[in-house]
């Protein structure tokens, strides 16, 4: 599963995208977005998901179901 970023919770503060060690997450006016084709939740690289981590507003950063687990 991919990670998502909600939308109407994202402050832009920008602190995700350079943690984001497969350059996931990308900024569009102003809104952090994270490409569910590049994010691996962090596996291979942190135990957990960094965009998660790093954020100052709870349950922005989510797992998004919609999409399957990653396979490394």
């Amino acid at each position: 599963m991919a990670y998502k970023i909600v939308k109407s919770q994202c402050t832009g503060c920008g602190m995700c995208e350079p943690e984001c060690p497969n350059k996931a997450i990308n900024e569009k006016n102003g809104i952090f977005m994270i490409d569910p084709a590049k994010c691996t939740e962090c596996i291979g690289h942190y135990d957990d998901a960094q965009c998660a981590a790093c954020c100052p507003v709870d349950d922005t950063c989510i797992v998004d179901n919609s999409y399957p687990r990653y396979q490394a």
